[in-house]
């Protein structure tokens, strides 16, 4: 880009200079911009006329010119920056704002939040850190499992607020009465990102690969074959009855990438870049649902959001402001949730260092101390668990003549939460002669069932999504977490519970079924829910329809941005 460049040794010219006049030879210029003199006398007179410097030579070889550089690089990088965004040129203005990344905040303020762009709303969103990969099989993010739900389809979806699977690429499915066949009727004329058809071959072909993937395997295992009795037929014969199948097949780990390109979906809205300092998604055109309000949504990363003291939208990963910075004064609470998800206590049963009985103590010292009410946090952004679901309470302990260890290990991830969180229950097990040593691990999900083998205690936090009970179900399946701290013997009954509460057609049975077997692990203080997370989006009164997830984030589909109506009466 001939700007960028452009800017580039504008800059190096004014940091060597400033803005007082100097007297200055053209070899002298040319020497700062590493070019001819030829071409350093074409430069000058470009930045001349767009206004920023000016240049009074004298006749003769070797005389001084008078020289001022009229902007400062800021001034000119924020002015271009505001046309290119404003003609739509998401890509260079990508690379006019890596020329100062340390200024990114500054320069994308006024152009944040909702915006018309050549007669289509936009919506902008400073995010406080790089985003994963957007590959349903891979990401641990909220904000990623988020996007990834809005970029890929899957043969049914969530919608939000709505805990039962809806028709997504296929508009209907019927199921045998043993339960042991299911066909899912696709729409006609679906079609990818790229505009290409997407066909129930592409769509077997990917779903078989998606039984072998260690990700998704554990939701497909009661699969025998998948087949295409008709180009708009896709059929899962069981081996066991399984009627959470439409459920799993909603689930991020099903949702349906193209065969050859894992970066193209079908869902209502496609990934346009994905750059380090930009992810720009736009609307698909083909999409086979109702299509979303807004054209394009944009994630600039200025990763100092968090450090720069200044208000922003991301005081918080579960506070969210959309506006620009002008509008932060205004921007008001529009929706407000409890996490149905909780980070949780767990209890390495297979380490075998604490007893039931020392497991029942230690989840009471935690209870009676007050200790999650008065962690030192700010923003008010968690609350006490008191319910694992609601209606699914947690037990309270009451276990006193028994002694802890005098040592035991605790292994914590993400969120930033449960460090303080760690540091409090050092000196909560210290008071009662227990030494707690404190591991952390920075990814954002277990690794192997080894990884946990270290630890008597775990702390982690559980996303649960807009079908609540089918979350827990799917966690207990696909979370290493399970195979590492069970027994061997408690691991394979959870495996044949499963496999019974399953094969209940009845769809409350199978909560009620799950919900015994999740007060069973609360009781023996395998599993405990400490605390919720409550989300907040905030918005200035224009932008409407915010909606939020059970994630926490607010449906893309919903949002939308009233036109500009300036001009008229």
């Amino acid at each position: 880009m001939r700007l960028v460049h452009r800017l580039s040794q504008y800059q190096r010219l004014y940091q060597q200079l400033g803005n007082a006049p100097v007297a200055i030879t053209v070899a002298e210029l040319a020497a700062m911009f590493y070019c001819s003199e030829r071409h350093t006398r074409t430069l000058v007179q470009q930045l001349q006329e767009q206004g920023w410097l000016s240049w009074h030579s004298q006749a003769g070889r070797g005389k001084r010119a008078q020289l001022q550089c009229l902007k400062t690089p800021d001034e000119l990088r924020a002015a271009h920056l505001q046309r290119l965004l404003q003609q739509g040129d998401h890509q260079g203005a990508l690379e006019m704002a890596q020329l100062a990344p340390q200024h990114l905040q500054e320069l994308l303020s006024p152009h944040l939040g909702g915006q018309w762009q050549e007669g289509s709303p936009t919506l902008r969103i400073p995010y406080y850190r790089t985003l994963e990969k957007l590959d349903p099989l891979t990401l641990s993010g909220r904000a990623e499992q988020h996007l990834v739900a809005t970029v890929y389809a899957g043969l049914t979806r969530f919608n939000t607020g709505n805990p039962q699977p809806q028709p997504d690429l296929a508009h209907h499915w019927q199921i045998s009465k043993d339960g042991l066949c299911w066909q899912f009727f696709l729409r006609s004329q679906l079609r990818w990102h790229n505009g290409e058809p997407l066909t129930g071959q592409q769509l077997l072909q990917t779903l078989n690969k998606l039984r072998q993937h260690p990700r998704s395997q554990p939701l497909l295992s009661c699969v025998e074959t998948i087949s295409l009795p008709h180009t708009l037929c896709i059929q899962f014969d069981l081996h066991t009855p399984d009627y959470w199948l439409a459920h799993r097949l909603a689930e991020l780990p099903c949702l349906i990438n193209h065969p050859e390109y894992p970066v193209i979906g079908a869902g209502p809205f496609k990934l346009a870049l994905n750059d380090p300092q930009l992810v720009r998604l736009e609307q698909h055109p083909y999409y086979h649902l109702q299509h979303p309000y807004l054209e394009s949504i944009e994630y600039w990363i200025t990763p100092d959001l968090l450090t720069s003291g200044n208000d922003t939208s991301c005081q918080h990963p579960v506070r969210i402001t959309i506006g620009q910075q002008e509008e932060l004064a205004l921007a008001r609470p529009v929706q407000r949730s409890i996490s149905l998800g909780w980070c949780y206590l767990a209890l390495n049963q297979r380490r075998g260092r604490l007893s039931e009985a020392q497991g029942q103590k230690l989840l009471m010292l935690i209870q009676r101390s007050g200790l999650l009410a008065n962690l030192p946090i700010p923003n008010s952004v968690i609350t006490p668990s008191h319910e694992m679901l609601p209606g699914w309470s947690i037990p309270e302990h009451l276990i006193e003549e028994v002694n802890l260890p005098a040592k035991l290990t605790l292994l914590y991830r993400p969120p930033v939460e449960l460090e303080t969180l760690t540091q409090f229950l050092q000196q909560l097990l210290a008071e009662q002669g227990c030494e707690l040593e404190v591991h952390y691990y920075s990814g954002k999900r277990w690794q192997s069932a080894e990884q946990l083998a270290q630890a008597d205690l775990l702390l982690a936090d559980n996303l649960i999504g807009e079908a609540p009970e089918a979350t827990l179900e799917s966690w207990l399946r696909r979370d290493v977490l399970w195979q590492g701290i069970l027994t061997e013997e408690n691991w394979q009954h959870q495996q044949q519970i499963l496999r019974h509460i399953q094969q209940f057609p009845d769809q409350q049975q199978r909560y009620n079924q799950l919900k015994i077997y999740y007060q069973q692990l609360m009781k023996a203080a395998i599993l405990t829910p400490l605390f919720h997370y409550q989300y907040q989006v905030s918005a200035p009164p224009r932008i409407q329809g915010v909606t939020l997830t059970a994630h926490g984030w607010f449906d893309f589909c919903q949002a939308w941005l009233p036109p500009p109506l300036e001009n008229h009466k």
